[in-house]
Formats: structure tokens, C-alpha cells, sequence
């Protein structure tokens, strides 16, 4: 059994505070259909009671993750990755731009301490094989608003695109590998999971992915997370998902191509940098592009964090490094590609991993991938 999670794209807003008209369907169904929300409550309670007594804490202040099983058979794994053929990857589009509602909720003095007094978590980086990797200290970045990354690095493993196949069409989003005790956790955002009261289907990770080529091979996933909060009511303050991906050819995702470090409850307003792979024009998803800056707080409608950068559709998920090293290609990720506003398409936004994140990561780190 594994837990429920959904795909959503990078979010858009149109001046004057009207959505467009792509997020009014996308709100009108957001609620998630009864049964699957009964069986993923169900589902995660039952490995809470299993948790250790720490996570058994944790998981009283903050509602459970939702989880929803993907293709958690050998025989669904294969018609899975059969499906994606090099043409239906080419042909993949990114989601329709969504925005946040016009009722989102600003970041408030009250939210900010709230934060500020959590414990702060960081799991580090690892190589493939397992070995334990700390970036160095960051030196002086370069600032990036939306360049191809040409340095190498783990990140060119580790970072990769994402497809799936959505209301009937194949669309794209971007992810990366993470360090996790099932070596097999994806981090992306929950609008790549589910989308309009819907989980996406035939959903594969393709790490180092590269003007069609996948180098590392295609990870097929076996379970989907997501926030209660996006599950429910797509709220981007709660954009955040989670995949576990079936083993290649007997082997472990992050034993292949290794996995980033991840924290939670970090101070805001850190300089970082995003990496994805948006496949609307002027880009073509072929190439992982960058944005690194320093990070602002929204002071429009929502609770996020955001970066000057022009990645647009097919970058979602994508991860937020902070402390990352342009000389390795390793850092932590800490938030990923959310949603733009229409009126402000120089400035990308992504979630502050909090309570909530951490809860959809050790929810992925309780599922064994079959």
C-alpha cells in the first residue's frame, strides 16, 4: 500500500486579480472524490500507529498526508513504462498556467513566527551508492533568471522531467531525486501529481533527462503524496507532493543517480536556486534551465516564497536549493516550482516547506516500493 498524492502546473494569475479562466475549472473541482479520500485517510493512519513516537507527535499537529496508490505491480510497472515511448515524451505538454485564489491568504506576523519557532530539519545530500555528501559552503553564485545549466554536477542526475498523463493528454512537470530510507523518493509539486479532484496516471520520473534522452533510465511510480491542503482544496501555500518510484533493473533510484538534500523549517529570504525543465515557448523542455537569487516573501496572495525567474509550464516541481554548490551540483532542496502571476511573469513562486512538507516526505519514507 502506499499513500495519496496529486499533480498540479505552475500557477498564473492575469492583472487586476482575475484568474484565469484555466483556474476556474481547476477550482470548481478541486475537492477530492469521497472514496479515494477515505481510503488514503484510512491508509495513513494505519502506518501512523506504526510510526515511532516522534513522528506519532509530529503527526498530532498537523493533518495526515493523502496518499494514493500508483502501479504498485510488476506487470503495471512494465505497461507503464512501455507506454512512454520517445514520441509521446516529445509530444508531452506542459498543464494549463492555474493562480492561487483571490481569496488566498497573505503571509501574516503571526504565520512568520509560527515558522520561525519550528525545529528546523535538514537530511543531507548522497551520491549514488548511498555515500553521504555535504556541499561546501556556496560560494558566490551567478544570477540566473532562466539560463541552460551547464555545469554538470549532480544535479544533472539527480533533477529530471516528469510525465504523466492527465484528463485524457500527456503533460510534463519537472522533479528531483532526494535522499530518503527507501533510496526511491521523488520531491515535485502536488499539481504534478493531481489536478481538478483527479490523480494523474501512467506517472514515470526521468532523471538527467536531455533533448530526449534519458540517461539514467525511466523510474515508474508506485505511490503519489500530497498535503491535505492541496489534496482538498489546492490551496498553493500547500503546493508540495511526493512519489515512490519501483526499483530499475534491480537497483534503487538515488543508488543510481544519488539524491539531493532536503530541509524543512528554514529561515526565509535565503538566496537560491531553481532548476526544472519548462517546456512552454520560448523553451521546449528539452534542457534543464536555472534561476538563482535572493528570495523575497509574497506580499500578494499566499504564503510563498518567490525568485525572479522566466521558467514557465513544465518547470513545476522543480527543485529550490538553498546552499548549492555550482562546483558539485549538490544542495538542499527546500521548496520547488509552484505558480507565476499573470501580471508578473519575472517572478516564479514556490512553497515554504514547513510541518506539512516534512510530513509528505516521511509519509514517502514509510512506503517499500514493490
Amino acid at each position: 500500500m502506499r499513500r495519496t498524492a496529486r499533480l498540479v502546473p505552475t500557477l498564473t494569475l492575469a492583472a487586476g486579480s482575475v484568474l484565469l479562466p484555466a483556474v476556474f475549472a481547476h477550482g470548481a473541482s478541486a475537492a477530492a472524490a469521497p472514496g479515494a479520500s477515505a481510503d488514503a485517510h484510512g491508509a495513513a493512519a494505519a502506518r501512523a500507529a506504526s510510526r515511532p513516537a516522534a513522528h506519532a507527535a509530529a503527526a498530532k499537529t498537523t493533518p495526515e498526508p493523502v496518499e494514493k496508490e500508483a502501479a504498485d505491480t510488476r506487470s503495471e510497472q512494465l505497461a507503464v513504462r512501455r507506454y512512454w515511448t520517445e514520441a509521446k515524451m516529445e509530444s508531452a505538454k506542459p498543464l494549463d498556467a492555474l493562480a492561487p485564489r483571490k481569496e488566498g491568504v497573505r503571509l501574516t506576523a503571526a504565520a512568520t513566527a509560527a515558522q520561525a519557532a519550528a525545529d528546523p530539519v535538514e537530511i543531507p545530500a548522497t551520491r549514488p551508492g548511498g555515500e553521504t555528501a555535504t556541499p561546501a559552503a556556496a560560494a558566490a553564485a551567478r544570477t540566473s533568471s532562466g539560463a541552460a545549466w551547464t555545469r554538470g554536477g549532480a544535479v544533472t542526475r539527480s533533477a529530471g522531467r516528469v510525465f504523466f498523463t492527465y484528463q485524457g493528454r500527456n503533460a510534463s512537470c519537472s522533479a528531483t531525486a532526494v535522499t530518503g530510507d527507501n533510496e526511491s523518493t521523488v520531491i515535485t509539486a502536488g499539481h504534478c501529481v493531481r489536478m481538478g479532484g483527479a490523480f494523474h496516471t501512467n506517472w514515470v520520473f526521468v532523471p538527467g533527462y536531455a533533448n530526449g534522452r534519458r540517461p539514467y533510465g525511466t523510474w515508474v511510480a508506485t505511490a503519489l503524496y500530497t498535503t491535505p491542503q492541496w489534496n482538498n482544496g489546492e490551496d498553493v501555500n500547500y503546493d508540495v507532493a511526493a512519489a515512490v518510484v519501483a526499483p530499475l533493473d534491480g537497483r534503487s533510484l538515488t543508488d543510481v543517480v544519488g539524491g539531493q538534500g532536503v530541509s524543512f523549517n528554514q529561515p526565509r529570504r535565503q538566496r537560491m536556486h531553481a532548476f526544472g525543465y519548462p517546456a512552454a515557448a520560448p523553451y521546449d523542455g528539452s534542457k534543464l534551465v536555472y534561476c538563482a537569487g535572493q528570495t523575497f516573501d509574497d506580499f500578494m496572495m499566499s504564503r510563498d516564497i518567490g525568485l525572479n525567474c522566466t521558467m514557465n509550464g513544465g518547470s513545476s516541481g522543480g527543485p529550490w536549493f538553498t546552499g548549492f554548490d555550482e562546483s558539485t551540483g549538490l544542495g538542499t532542496v527546500n521548496s520547488v516550482n509552484s505558480f507565476k502571476y499573470g501580471f508578473a511573469g519575472g517572478w516564479m513562486f514556490g512553497p515554504y516547506f514547513g510541518a506539512e512538507a516534512r510530513d509528505v516526505y516521511e509519509a514517502a519514507q514509510g512506503a517499500t516500493a514493490p
